[in-house]
């Protein structure tokens, strides 16, 4: 059976943010783009962590929850930036955090909206 595409995306996003986490940790704030505040990368990290774990579960309900609230996290981060609301001050976003926050927190969203849903046709839930 094909791995579903909310586990698959669960686990590559997850592994994304573990990843750009841990970089921004280690990069002087003047080679990094994006934000460099360490609350903001140890939250990268702590939620990129969950991705992993429900790809490894295999759970399609868990990873479509992790797609859901990453998209939705990601999407709020950008409106917070533009609008001034918390975490703002704490993560001290840039531009390239509202561009990045804004793309992929579609994505994710749209996975969990509409990825590995039973076709009612089909009669097989």
């Amino acid at each position: 059976m094909p791995t579903p595409w909310n586990v698959q995306i669960a686990a590559g996003f997850g592994a994304i943010l573990v990843l750009t986490g841990a970089l921004a940790l280690v990069l002087p704030a003047s080679a990094s783009p994006m934000s460099n505040a360490v609350p903001y990368d140890l939250f990268h990290i702590a939620f990129g962590l969950v991705g992993p774990g429900c790809g490894l579960a295999r759970r399609r309900a868990l990873a479509r929850a992790f797609n859901g609230g990453l998209g939705a996290s990601d999407l709020y981060q950008a409106v917070a930036n533009l609008a001034g609301w918390w975490p703002t001050a704490l993560f001290r976003y840039r531009l390239a955090d509202d561009v990045m926050h804004g793309a992929l927190g579609l994505a994710p969203v749209a996975v969990a909206l509409r990825a590995d849903r039973p076709d009612p046709s089909s009669g097989v839930s």
